[in-house]
């Protein structure tokens, strides 16, 4: 009968709360480097958490301003001719496109060769990118706008020299009140209103508008419209826009063109989430050089420590205790950058949208995939230093001075 080989006891398992008192503790020896470490980590955490909260709060911010601003507005332009020339839209063209059934309200607007001034002595070159332009009163409710001071045209004002003022042509003039004049066509006509922004027809911000009539007897407007703008429906839009380059011209429809300006702010969201992408690469290649720290500190800790690491093995700590060890430290060492990266990250997104009277926007995945790529380069920078110290000699390791 063969003896049976005598075994001894099996090495005691850590529970996870002590891999985690151990680790912490390691950390603790060497708070100063502790604290440089993990600023890389949380550079590179906050960079990106900024990067992606900012870019969802301005992509916030411009959806709900679709919301509010409607996405069932039209606009309507000549083109060009056949021979490439630029085309004119027909004089009755805003008639015609009242006619359509589901069109709720339409307006148009001209350009002239007018130029506003402060004064007559102003030579006429210097115009301030102000278009003069002339207008019908229904613009202000087809493009859903406000005056901010004074009042906008009406029937009686549009036949007069009266002209309203948007947003960036005030500025711009230095106006921030209505009831003083300005130098139009060779005269002074009377600044009753000023508008407030228009984010869907930023060209009316920069223009003056007169009325139609006034704009035919003063400034020699030969009454063809530039633009016509108009609101439908919701759910008719798309066959408004089919039908409006025949309605308007049905003679050359290929002269008309018809835009959605929803458009350019859906397109703008697109582009600042492009723009993310470039600042997230420069938010990772930070996040790399934290973990570079890591990895550079837990080898020097391992360097530092061959004595501990030598009386633990001695005392029956097994090679993947050891290991368990410093890649708990290391895991511990990044999570607490990435904690601290996330706060911030969230912070600076907060105070930025608040500031810019923004909806602050931090989505939840962003924060799981920082926990996750923190937890993904702690385990990385930890390994080789980790296998390192389970490597080592117990008889070499309490020998080293």
């Amino acid at each position: 009968m063969k003896r049976e080989r005598q075994r001894g006891p099996a090495p005691a398992r850590l529970a996870v709360a002590d891999v985690l008192r151990v680790g912490a503790s390691g950390l603790r020896a060497r708070p100063t480097r502790v604290v440089l470490s993990a600023l890389g980590i949380a550079i590179g955490i906050a960079t990106m958490i900024a990067v992606i909260g900012i870019s969802s709060s301005s992509r916030e911010q411009l959806l709900r301003q679709l919301d509010r601003l409607g996405t069932n507005l039209l606009t309507v332009a000549p083109g060009q001719t056949m021979f490439g020339e630029e085309a004119k839209l027909p004089i009755g063209a805003l008639a015609m496109v009242e006619r359509i059934g589901p069109v709720r309200t339409a307006a148009a607007t001209g350009g002239t060769d007018a130029t506003v001034r402060r004064t007559r002595h102003i030579p006429e070159a210097v115009t301030g990118g102000i278009a003069v332009q002339a207008t019908t009163t229904g613009l202000l409710a087809t493009l859903e706008g406000a005056v901010v001071k004074g009042a906008w045209l009406n029937a009686a004002t549009e036949r007069r020299p009266a002209v309203v003022l948007g947003a960036e042509s005030a500025r711009r003039l230095g106006l921030a009140r209505a009831g003083v004049q300005v130098w139009m066509g060779g005269r002074w006509f009377t600044v009753i209103g000023i508008l407030g922004p228009m984010p869907l027809a930023p060209e009316i911000e920069r223009s003056a508008l007169v009325g139609f009539p006034a704009a035919e007897e003063f400034l020699g407007f030969d009454g063809h419209p530039t633009t016509i703008y108009e609101r439908s429906a919701d759910e008719a839009v798309e066959a408004v826009r089919a039908v409006l380059p025949r309605t308007v011209n049905p003679e050359n429809p290929e002269e008309v063109t018809v835009s959605r300006p929803s458009d350019a702010l859906a397109a703008k969201a697109a582009a600042a989430g492009a723009f993310t992408n470039l600042l997230l690469g420069l938010g990772a290649v930070a996040l790399l050089v934290g973990g570079v720290g890591v990895a550079n500190t837990m080898v020097i800790s391992v360097l530092e420590r061959r004595r501990e690491i030598g009386l633990r093995r001695s005392l029956g700590a097994t090679r993947g205790q050891v290991r368990v060890q410093f890649l708990s430290e290391s895991l511990l060492l990044s999570a607490l950058g990435g904690v601290v990266g996330s706060v911030f990250g969230a912070l600076a997104t907060t105070g930025y949208a608040l500031a810019r009277d923004w909806p602050p926007v931090v989505p939840p995945w962003a924060i799981g995939g920082a926990i996750g790529a923190t937890l993904l380069i702690g385990t990385v920078a930890g390994i080789y230093p980790a296998m390192r110290a389970a490597r080592l000699s117990p008889t070499v390791a309490l020998t080293t001075t």
